[in-house]
């Protein structure tokens, strides 16, 4: 029952602990005139990647390599099949040329270069598939230059306003951030721990546990963001962070995890690689189906509904 417990708890003092540290962190960069867009594209972004990150890295350094793996590509199928389902059901999602063109194609080329990188029996013909450590340094390379390009974008759009960020005295700011960080590495143990532990008593795949109750769970943030955003019918926040977030879940999140630890790919992985690149080649394509670069509510449905035939699957295969 302990085991149960905490591993519910780890999501909330995951969360908690990560809007903890994005409050503080933004406090004192604010303070520092550091500029909004700045504050958004760094701290913000990182932020909300902090559940999905701090899992891994337990995961990678405890050898619970089917979690890490399984809660990125769960994850990244969840953000799209899902959560912008969910959100255009709220309200049709209307997204700007530059996202169809530039971020969804993006976040489309990450999730094949993983399958790239990672078919190395495929490909090379080695008795090893998986993430190694150079690959990592590949990931994050890419990610090095999303960021570059990113900051280019916030400088052609200009500055941000700041208003929505709160200024905290320095010793406030530093106890939030501090606070946030405990919280995130206690989730984040305690996910993992529970993780393992389920996986046993149900003689279920690491693999499956991570790929849904630990996607979803590290996904919450993102669901209360792009729905929030959905229902104030500020539909290009909606899609934007789920697309950001796919990408910084491969290039970076993927790519510190296989540095820290090689990331062996089992064979039931290669569907969950190929539903990964299905996902975001859905995206795609329904912004040129119907409306134009709209995710209209019945496309929202159905995408949720292919979401749950994909979990049904999983089920009944893994």
């Amino acid at each position: 029952m302990l085991t149960y417990i905490l591993f519910v708890l780890g999501f909330v003092f995951l969360i908690i602990g990560a809007n903890w540290l994005v409050d503080g962190a933004s406090s004192v960069a604010k303070k520092m005139k550091i500029s909004a867009i700045v504050i958004g594209l760094t701290i913000v972004a990182f932020g909300t990647s902090a559940p999905e990150l701090i899992v891994n890295i337990f995961a990678s350094a405890t050898g619970n390599t089917d979690i890490a793996i399984g809660n990125i590509l769960g994850s990244n199928i969840a953000n799209i099949l899902l959560i912008l389902g969910i959100s255009a059901m709220i309200y049709p999602l209307t997204s700007k040329r530059n996202t169809v063109w530039k971020e969804i194609p993006l976040s489309l080329l990450a999730a094949i270069i993983l399958m790239v990188l990672a078919n190395d029996k495929l490909i090379d013909g080695d008795c090893f598939s998986g993430l190694t450590r150079i690959d990592g340094i590949v990931l994050v390379a890419f990610f090095i230059i999303f960021i570059y390009y990113t900051f280019g974008i916030a400088k052609i759009n200009g500055e941000a306003s700041s208003s929505d960020i709160q200024q905290f005295s320095y010793p406030k700011s530093f106890l939030y951030i501090i606070a946030g960080l405990i919280g995130l590495t206690l989730g984040g143990k305690w996910i993992v721990d529970g993780a393992v532990k389920i996986a046993e008593i149900f003689n279920m795949s690491q693999s499956l546990i991570g790929l849904t109750i630990v996607a979803i769970g590290t996904s919450l943030p993102e669901l209360a963001t792009s729905a929030i955003a959905a229902y104030k019918k500020q539909t290009d926040i909606a899609i934007g962070n789920i697309v950001g977030s796919n990408i910084f879940n491969i290039f970076w999140i993927l790519g510190i995890s296989s540095i820290i630890r090689p990331l062996p790919l089992n064979s039931n992985s290669e569907i969950d690689l190929l539903m990964t690149i299905v996902a975001s080649l859905i995206l795609f394509l329904i912004m040129f189906v119907g409306k134009k670069h709209i995710v209209e509510r019945w496309q929202g449905a159905l995408m949720v509904l292919i979401y749950f035939s994909y979990i049904t699957f999983l089920i009944i295969t893994k």
